[in-house]
């Protein structure tokens, strides 16, 4: 996942605008930023029909090479990603660079007339969301932002489930995605040619502080603020972009979060420990909690609570269950201090209230799941979408504004257990109001 070019100058100020294309065309995709995520996205992303890999860049020649060998000798690779956007033969590019080119990379794909894939989150500071968001408009580029859960069908039938009352008013959210491993905390294999020669070093940090060659930053950038966001950027915004897609919300009006760095002390500025909760002003509230050092399996999911039952989403079997428990028809009662006398008259009125009933027919279906098929896959789809959108130049299911409120939200965990304060956050016009 290492990138990509320093922007030495605006090298593309005016938008091409490409010919108009058949729904029967091949779309050529170029790759940016060929690391673990990059590798697995375009492992995806060509298996939709009419999909090619024309071109990879990326700062380590390791992952050049290995490009080749995955794709064909005829694949074009570069260090430098303004090389493949001043080729006409691409039309499309896939961005899976550290977060802090994130906003530059997309800019400079969209000014040279590409269409954008954007891994989440879309932004690295809230400043970059209206940059990306006006120069999506101003080219009229299709950008969708990579949280495949928002194609995914097990997330489609949540939204329908809540939308149609299947647990009642919604009035809180529970989410979370712990890990137990040490790649699962970011500490990814770092190869043993790494060096100032194989890996183009200035071009990785780009606008971050120029610091010596450090092979851990460069291939575990993640664990470094300078670079990533953090567990907020990484697996909150996910869980944020569930939250928003199946609720059909804008985001949260009030954040409040904690967190540090409890198990994984090895010169890592970014917290494995984040807890964080949030007011939406549908009436729900939402708390999300990532741990790396959380003592079981891998954990990722949802619990939604509504007034009449609950509705789980499980990463790990990838489904939904509701289950429904709804309040009793009548009220109860609490009689037992009272004298024996006042028992046996408040229980007959009581009861003159209350008539016993006794049911008939069969009993109610209280739990219901839905369960993708084996070998379902979100990221396909999520592609598909996004070539659908490609050629259709219809807006994709998650465009920049979707991202810039999910990040957004992400990051005010971030900026909220940073500042030791609750931050509050205009979901509408995706901005703080309080600073």
């Amino acid at each position: 996942m290492a990138a990509f070019a320093t922007r030495l100058q605006p090298l593309f100020a005016q938008a091409q605008t490409p010919a108009r294309r058949s729904p029967n065309d091949n779309i050529n995709l170029a790759l940016i930023g060929a690391g673990g995520q990059g590798q697995s996205d375009t492992r995806w992303a060509v298996q939709v029909p009419g999909v090619k890999l024309v071109a990879v860049a990326d700062c380590y020649n390791g992952r050049l090479v290995h490009s080749k060998e995955l794709w064909g000798n005829d694949l074009f690779t570069t260090r430098d990603y303004r090389e493949i956007l001043a080729r006409p033969d691409v039309d499309a590019v896939l961005i899976a660079t550290p977060d802090h080119w994130h906003k530059t990379a997309a800019i400079d794909a969209m000014r040279a007339g590409k269409d954008v894939y954007l891994e989440k989150p879309m932004i690295h500071i809230h400043a970059d969301g209206p940059e990306i968001i006006e120069a999506a408009r101003a080219t009229n580029r299709i950008l969708q932002v990579g949280s495949q859960r928002v194609s995914s069908i097990v997330y489609a039938k949540a939204k329908e489930l809540l939308a149609s009352g299947a647990i009642g008013k919604l009035n809180m959210v529970s989410a979370r995605w712990d890990r137990n491993s040490s790649q699962g905390a970011w500490n990814y294999t770092v190869p043993l040619d790494a060096s100032p020669e194989t890996c183009d070093w200035p071009r990785f940090l780009g606008s971050a502080p120029k610091i010596p060659f450090s092979a851990e930053r460069f291939f575990q950038w993640r664990k470094w603020k300078d670079y990533g966001s953090g567990v907020a950027g990484d697996l909150f915004v996910h869980l944020f972009s569930g939250t928003h897609f199946i609720t059909g919300s804008n985001g949260p009006t009030r954040a409040m979060a904690t967190g540090g760095l409890r198990y994984w002390k090895d010169g890592r500025d970014a917290n494995d420990v984040l807890l964080a909760l949030l007011d939406y002003p549908e009436g729900f509230n939402l708390s999300l909690r990532v741990n790396f050092v959380d003592g079981g399996e891998e954990s990722e999911g949802f619990l939604f609570t509504g007034s009449e039952g609950q509705m789980e989403i499980v990463g790990k079997t990838n489904s939904v269950t509701v289950t429904r428990v709804p309040l009793a028809k009548e009220p109860g009662y609490s009689i037992g201090t009272f004298t024996n006398a006042m028992q046996a008259q408040t229980l007959a009125e009581y009861r003159k209230k209350y008539p016993v009933e006794h049911p008939s027919g069969p009993p109610p279906q209280n739990v219901e799941t839905f369960a993708a098929p084996a070998g379902y896959s979100d990221s396909f789809d999520h592609f598909t979408n996004f070539f659908a959108s490609v050629r259709s130049r219809k807006q994709p299911v998650e465009d920049a504004t979707f991202g810039f409120r999910a990040a957004g939200a992400a990051l005010l965990a971030n900026m909220s257990a940073e500042r030791d304060s609750i931050i509050h956050w205009d979901p509408k016009l995706m901005k703080i109001v309080n600073t």
